[in-house]
């Protein structure tokens, strides 16, 4: 079952506005809507939420019940060696699972290269209207500790905060998405018309998605933004959370050989792993470097892996 879209390398996605980026100016997004007050009620979700809302705790049940949707981040019977790691990250983070074909986002596996931060991430959650207080207490808590886990992993800066946000994660029920077009593009005024549109047309089949903005073409990301189904039962919604922050970090692609990993399309596992914090600090690794292709990354990943696993091939 296809669970999540991944749209990381916006170059990519804004590659016709690439070139002449010098010449695009970024207002800041509007001011955001204050969180309803602990007395007040959020309204109601529509039907059509509801309907989806009952679907989506079926899904976490059936998977579940088939052992899927694991916290444990893997044990005796996951095993990995330096060669598998290496080969994983090779695959998660130097392949795109999206191309721009004919101005469309097309599944399709495509070589890239080495995309992450190199500025401290301001991270802010927008919550739908209709998501009630307590769901977002929960995620917003959620989100504060991961926060601090991806920040000690990645040894970068990831904070929560309002001010001056380049990493955006909304929350929102079906109604509040179909219609969150205008507030993309004041986050992102240059933002493509297919990225719009894949984020309002959501199939039910897609839990949530993310994308990252490569504007100078040259790996390194600059703003990013999350959107994740309000629907969601609490696992699949902290699943959501877990893995689409993470790839908007640069992990942006999947690979079914990757055991224990949140970036493998089978479910075993929802929330990052022990394999996948490996992965980020490969990735951020000082030797790593911005838009390396995979020859130049592979042989840094070697030796990266290596002393990470002790040497176990």
């Amino acid at each position: 079952m296809r669970a999540r879209i991944r749209i990381s390398a916006v170059a990519g996605l804004l590659l016709a506005l690439a070139a002449c980026e010098d010449s695009v100016r970024f207002s800041p997004p509007p001011a955001a809507r204050p969180d309803l007050p602990e007395a007040e009620t959020a309204p109601e979700p529509s039907a059509v939420s509801r309907e989806l809302a009952g679907y989506y705790a079926r899904v976490e049940n059936d998977l579940r019940a088939q052992g899927l949707l694991r916290t444990d981040g893997g044990g005796t019977d996951t095993p990995y060696s330096t060669r598998q790691l290496v080969e994983n990250f090779v695959r998660i983070a130097l392949y795109e699972e999206f191309a721009n074909v004919n101005g469309r986002l097309v599944a399709q596996q495509t070589e890239s290269r080495l995309h992450r931060w190199t500025q401290p991430i301001r991270m802010k959650v927008h919550f739908g209207d209709t998501i009630p207080e307590d769901q977002r207490k929960t995620d917003r808590d959620e989100i504060a500790l991961y926060t601090a886990r991806l920040s000690r992993v990645t040894g970068l800066p990831v904070l929560l905060t309002d001010r001056n946000p380049n990493y955006h994660v909304f929350i929102v029920n079906e109604d509040e998405r179909r219609q969150i077009g205008p507030e993309l593009r004041a986050i992102i005024p240059d933002i493509s018309q297919s990225a719009i549109t894949t984020v309002e047309t959501m199939r039910r089949s897609t839990f949530c998605l993310v994308f990252a903005r490569d504007p100078r073409n040259d790996g390194a990301y600059t703003q990013a933004v999350a959107v994740i189904r309000g629907e969601h039962p609490d696992l699949l919604r902290k699943s959501c959370i877990h893995e689409e922050l993470a790839q908007g970090l640069g992990l942006s692609n999947d690979s079914p050989m990757a055991r224990p990993s949140i970036f493998n399309d089978d479910e075993e596992f929802a929330l990052l792993t022990r394999h996948d914090e490996l992965l980020l600090r490969m990735l951020y690794d000082p030797r790593m470097r911005n838009n390396m292709s995979e020859r130049e990354a592979r042989p840094i990943a070697n030796i990266i892996a290596a002393e990470l696993l002790g040497g176990d091939s």
